[in-house]
């Protein structure tokens, strides 16, 4: 932390307390952040076979913040799973819609 001297009288306080304004928001920051990490993401689809998947394959594995996805061909639902490293829900939905295929979020 990075003391500042003002020259007024009430400068200390007024220091003392925007350091702690800046770590108070550095901290909800840094949690905010966390939360957007390592979460699963599911979707309903209409991506039902082997040749399917493969066509997505490739958006799916090239989109960044995303570290493994599966879908489920055997659900009747066709669920899609995205483990998300911040990647959004709605980013995952454009990627799907974009391969021609159908998605909305489960749950």
């Amino acid at each position: 932390m990075e003391e500042v001297n003002l020259t007024n009288q009430t400068g200390n306080s007024i220091t003392l307390l925007f350091c702690k304004a800046i770590n108070f928001v550095s901290l909800l920051f840094t949690k905010n952040i966390n939360k957007m990490e390592n979460k699963d993401l599911q979707f309903k689809t209409n991506i039902n076979c082997g040749g399917c998947v493969a066509s997505v394959k490739p958006h799916l594995d090239n989109a960044e913040g995303i570290c493994e996805w599966n879908v489920d061909t055997t659900n009747k639902d066709k669920v899609l799973t995205v483990k998300s490293e911040g990647i959004t829900q709605e980013q995952v939905l454009e990627i799907i819609r974009k391969t021609g295929f159908k998605a909305e979020p489960l749950g």
